[in-house]
C-alpha cells in the first residue's frame, strides 16, 4: 500500500491510526499541502485524487479517498483488531460520531475553508469547533466507556483525536469538555495513537519532531 499523507491532516492521521492498529505496513508518499502553492494541486496528484485532498491510499489495485471510506474498506478487509463493534447500535453510534467530526466539525475549519477567512480565520475555527465539541461532549456522556463507545477502540476514536489536536491549535479552551478530554488522554497513550502523531512522520519538520 501506498499513503499520500501531509503530516499534519487530520485526515490522514486518521488514516494512520486505522493502518497502524491492524499491523498493516506502506510505504508514505507525502503531499505538502502548503509548499509550492500547495502540491495536492499539481496535475500528478490531480489525476491520482480529482478532489485534491489527502489522505489517498492506493491498495489491493485500486485508489481510495475520503478517509472514513478508506478505514471501512480496511475494516472489511482487515477485520482485526476491529474498528467497528459487532453490536448493531454501538456500531451506529460510532459512525454517527465518526460523521460528527468528520462532516460536521473538521471540514469547517479545512486549510481551505480557513484560508478564505482572512482575519477571522481564528474567531471562524474556534466557534465551529466549539459548537461541535459542546454537542459531542453531550453525545458521549450517553456513549462512552473507556474510550467514545464503550471499552473498545472503534472508527470514532481515530475521528477524535486528530479533531483535539485541531482545537488545541486554535486555542479553543478544552475545560467545558472533560469528557472529550478524558478520552483523548487514554487514546494517546496507545502505540498506534503514538506512531501515526504528526510529530512523528517522515514529512514532519525538524522543529516540530516529538
Amino acid at each position: 500500500p501506498i499513503l499520500y499523507s501531509y503530516f499534519r491532516s487530520s485526515c490522514s492521521w486518521r488514516v494512520r491510526i486505522a493502518l497502524a492498529l491492524k499491523g498493516i505496513s506502506y510505504d508514505l508518499v507525502p503531499v505538502n499541502l502548503i509548499k509550492d502553492g500547495g502540491q495536492q494541486f499539481s496535475a500528478e496528484f490531480k489525476a491520482l485524487n480529482p478532489m485534491q485532498q489527502v489522505p489517498t491510499l492506493k491498495i489491493d489495485g485500486i485508489t481510495l479517498s475520503q478517509s472514513l471510506a478508506i478505514i471501512n474498506y480496511l475494516e472489511e478487509t482487515h477485520p482485526n483488531p476491529r474498528l467497528l463493534p459487532q453490536d448493531p447500535k454501538k456500531r451506529a453510534q460510532v459512525r454517527m460520531i465518526a460523521d460528527h467530526i468528520a462532516s460536521g466539525i473538521q471540514p469547517l475549519q479545512n486549510l481551505s475553508i480557513v484560508k478564505q477567512m482572512g482575519e477571522k480565520k481564528m474567531e471562524w475555527a474556534q466557534n465551529c469547533i466549539t459548537s461541535g465539541f459542546q454537542a459531542l461532549e453531550q453525545i458521549l456522556q450517553h456513549t462512552a466507556g473507556r474510550y467514545c463507545v464503550g471499552d473498545e477502540v472503534s472508527m470514532a476514536d481515530l475521528c477524535l483525536v486528530p479533531q483535539v489536536v485541531n482545537a488545541e491549535s486554535f486555542k479553543v479552551d478544552m475545560g467545558p469538555y472533560p469528557t472529550i478530554t478524558r478520552i483523548n488522554k487514554a487514546l494517546l497513550e496507545l502505540e498506534a495513537f503514538k506512531i501515526s502523531h504528526p510529530s512523528r512522520q517522515p514529512d514532519t519538520p525538524a522543529e516540530l519532531r516529538a
